[in-house]
């Protein structure tokens, strides 16, 4: 194989292919990003606030829930090599600390000319409903 996509793990990325991951969240999860960036806002932490909060409970940051997009396009689709050239999402439930989420990726677009993809994002609990939706831009590194 020769061209822009010569050198990745997997190749070229075929239209429309999908991949997903699930984890279940937890106040580890919370912890370790609050620890990495600083985020300690109360509605992760504070039990009592939280439960009387239009959320009902505490939640996870929204880092949290957009990173396990980080792992299923730097390790599934379009794999190995991959990093975000943009996204645009929107933030549209919050997941509570317990929650199981499923990230998904859907590949819409791939240009001739470059290893970049156009993926349709979301994220949903475990009630299938939507908490983050919308798209993001990925550059493939040629690994050899």
């Amino acid at each position: 194989m020769t061209g822009p996509w010569s050198g990745t793990v997997k190749g070229r990325p075929e239209l429309g292919a999908v991949a997903e991951r699930s984890r279940a969240t937890s106040m580890r999860d919370v912890e370790m990003f609050s620890a990495m960036t600083g985020d300690m806002n109360p509605l992760h932490y504070d039990a009592g606030l939280a439960e009387h909060s239009p959320f009902g409970g505490l939640i996870v940051q929204g880092g949290v829930t957009s990173g396990l997009l980080n792992a299923v396009v730097a390790e599934d689709l379009p794999g190995p090599g991959t990093v975000f050239l943009g996204v645009e999402w929107r933030f549209v439930k919050a997941v509570l600390v317990g929650e199981t989420i499923t990230a998904r990726v859907e590949v819409t677009a791939v240009r001739d000319d470059k290893p970049i993809c156009t993926l349709m994002t979301s994220v949903r609990n475990g009630k299938d409903e939507v908490c983050l939706t919308g798209t993001a831009v990925t550059y493939t590194v040629p690994l050899r």
